[in-house]
């Protein structure tokens, strides 16, 4: 018994001696093939096996795999599944060496170059890349902007906390002062600068990346990147044929299905992709029901090998009931629904119904085209277009009866209804009314670029016109006959119906040219560019309520600003582990439409001068197997701020725009990755601010 039980213990000891020498180790490093950036989180698995491994926060990977001879399969979402044979030997290392993998999207290196999209330790910007891989594992029932929550100087709210009303400030910037382009194209209203983020509600079912720029950027048009830019490239086609369907349900009659189909690249060049949704929920917060679709289309045609064209056309329409956000904190504290509480809603005839609805429908439709003329010279080109029609109801009239006719803490429509029409003739004294913005976008960029070694140049032009329609737009009488409203000096007495202006009705103008010229210098471990960018900017405005139709001052003639922008910085990469960069950069932006024509009136401001933005940068930056690090430092100073502020003088609501307001953003920002475990990660974020006003300006 004793030497049979000795038998079994050697024989095994022995085994597990072969078994352990039986092993080889398989290692490499996996990149982007078109930007030669580190692919983390890869998966590389012998086929037919689950052995394998992940890569790390180099793109590097290594593990031990049994003697023989594999298939390695090679896979990241958004790329190519490349696979490769492997054989492995008994104690020895096999060494892959660099892999790369190719995008799994027609025409998306051309894109990202058109998009200018920022790459690790190269371009000298502070960056955050929302890769596919987190938009398809985290972004799950989020609104669009909420993923960014996690990056360093980002603050992002959902505000009155419905659907489609999220904003994001980067570095204490508002949206006016943080550049949105969508591959590439500028897309901060003409007018205004704002971004509104109901108008791209379902941008996220299209994404197929997201960078956050802090600071300049690395845009080579003229963009209002004070804060930052946030750069969004959508998907265009998927390589191989094939489809999908999802849906998911949430919380709070949260629902959301979603088809997508794609062609693939056949062998004459043509590729295919459709995306289709619908979102639809109560909201968290009472009275905030929504009801969202999106649609998305590419059309990828590659002539040549030296000629691709592509147009994609997305869009959004969506509607939600909103809680406009100056509802007192008191409201909150003594109603029982507490932080969901909203008091812009109600039941009219025992339906749910909404004095604060938003409703919106931007399109947008881009034609691409890509040349390569030689092995130096690429010539890109995209024309864009955009039209947006929807808006907000609101109260109108008068208002009182909104605030002060409740029932049960909400408003009270039914008995508006009835005193409407107990007005008869008389017309409705309270309706709701839509606040209507309509525009139509037409725009270009086209960028010559010239590559040559170490050295990049990039020259183009940059062209843009909108046309806003402004006016308010009766929505709903509320049981009376019609409206009285008196605003209109060519029909003081007009009677309004639904679907008729009313208040105010104008139209603003914008015209933009602009030309830009980067130059970018590689040289070893360091890598500098300089960007040089001018444009005019030109405004008209119509009003059409204000002055009388055969008034020459209804019309005015163009007002031209001339603006310009000048940045530049380096990246220095002192070995595989620590980098440095830096960037600074002075603009001259110009003046909004609000502060050239004041008073919502035709009357040019002739004291309107261009803001003035000066920015530096450092940052320093460390890579390595276990652990990812970014530290920042940044001063900008911002000088004749545009600045209006509306005050009641007499009854009359006037509007000034205040000169020498100057403030100044500095801040100190830190993220890191750590990998303590191959099932483990540390994600941590830190960023202080001192953000504070230079001046302190009076007036009369």
């Amino acid at each position: 018994m004793e030497k049979r039980f000795k038998f079994v213990i050697t024989a095994a000891l022995v085994l597990f001696a072969f078994t352990t020498f039986s092993q080889g180790i398989i290692k490499g490093k996996i990149l982007d093939a078109s930007t030669d950036e580190s692919l983390i989180g890869a998966t590389v698995l012998l086929k037919g096996t689950t052995t394998g491994t992940i890569t790390d926060f180099n793109g590097s990977f290594s593990f031990e795999a049994p003697a023989g001879d594999y298939a390695v399969s090679l896979r990241f979402i958004g790329f190519t599944t490349k696979e490769m044979n492997v054989s492995v030997k008994n104690g020895q290392t096999t060494d892959l060496g660099i892999l790369k993998l190719e995008t799994n999207a027609v025409g998306l290196n051309e894109v990202n170059i058109v998009a200018s999209v920022a790459i690790s330790r190269k371009t000298p910007v502070a960056l955050s890349t929302i890769s596919p891989i987190t938009i398809e594992e985290k972004l799950g029932g989020q609104e669009f902007p909420e993923i960014l929550k996690s990056t360093p100087s980002v603050y992002a709210t959902k505000q009155g906390g419905a659907f489609g009303d999220s904003r994001v400030n980067i570095r204490g910037f508002d949206s006016r002062n943080v550049a949105v382009m969508i591959n590439g194209v500028p897309v901060n209203d003409m007018e205004g600068g704002k971004v509104y983020w109901s108008n791209w509600a379902g941008l996220s079912d299209v994404t197929r990346s997201m960078q956050v720029q802090r600071g300049l950027g690395a845009a080579k048009v003229a963009v209002p990147s004070i804060g930052g830019t946030i750069n969004v490239v959508t998907n265009t086609t998927d390589v191989v044929e094939g489809g999908s369907f999802k849906s998911s349900v949430g919380n709070d009659g949260s629902q959301k299905y979603s088809l997508a189909l794609s062609s693939g690249l056949t062998e004459k060049g043509w590729s295919s992709s459709i995306l289709l949704s619908k979102t639809s929920g109560d909201g968290y917060v009472d009275g905030t029901k929504y009801e969202g679709y999106s649609y998305f289309l590419n059309l990828s045609k590659r002539i040549n090998s030296k000629h691709m064209v592509s147009f994609t056309v997305f869009g959004a329409p969506q509607w939600h009931g909103q809680r406009y956000y100056p509802q007192s904190a008191k409201s909150y504290q003594e109603n029982e629904r507490g932080i969901r509480y909203n008091r812009f809603w109600g039941y009219k005839n025992g339906e749910e119904y909404y004095s604060r609805k938003n409703y919106y429908h931007k399109p947008q439709a881009i034609l691409n085209h890509f040349w390569n003329i030689s092995e130096k010279y690429s010539l890109s080109t995209s024309f864009y277009a955009s039209y947006g029609t929807g808006g907000g109801t609101r109260g109108y009239g008068n208002t009182s009866k909104f605030d002060n006719y409740l029932r049960e803490s909400q408003i009270d429509f039914d008995r508006i209804v009835d005193e409407n029409v107990a007005n008869g003739t008389s017309g409705s004294e309270s309706v709701i009314a839509s606040s209507v913005n309509k525009h139509s976008w037409y725009g270009f960029i086209s960028s010559l670029r010239y590559k040559k070694d170490d050295l990049t140049v990039s020259v183009g032009l940059d062209g843009r016109y909108y046309k806003g329609e402004h006016y308010y737009e009766i929505d709903d009488l509320l049981g009376g006959q019609f409206y009285l409203d008196k605003m209109d000096k060519n029909n003081p007495t007009k009677i309004a119906r639904v679907g008729d202006k009313v208040n105010f009705n104008n139209d603003g103008l914008v015209g933009w040219l602009g030309t830009f010229a980067q130059a970018e210098y590689t040289k070893g471990k360091l890598t500098t560019f300089v960007n040089l960018s001018v444009s005019n900017k030109q405004y008209k405005r119509v009003d059409y309520f204000m002055y009388l139709d055969n008034d020459p001052a209804r019309e005015t003639d163009w007002k031209k600003f001339w603006g310009y922008s000048f940045k530049g910085g380096g990246t220095y990469n002192f070995n595989d582990n620590h980098f440095a960069f830096f960037n600074t950069g002075y603009f001259e932006r110009q003046p909004d439409f609000s502060s050239v024509f004041l008073n919502y009136q035709n009357i040019f401001n002739e004291d309107a001068v261009n803001e003035k933005i000066f920015s530096f940068e450092l940052g320093y930056g460390y890579r390595s197997d276990f652990l990812t690090l970014n530290l920042n430092i940044y001063s900008t100073k911002w000088m004749d701020k545009t600045f209006i502020k509306t005050r009641n003088f007499n009854g009359e609501l006037l509007r000034a725009n205040i000169l020498g307001v100057d403030a100044l953003h500095q801040g100190i920002e830190l993220d890191f990755i750590a990998k303590l475990r191959k099932d483990i990660t540390l994600y941590g974020m830190y960023s202080i601010g001192n953000w504070k006003w230079l001046n302190d300006i009076e007036g009369a």
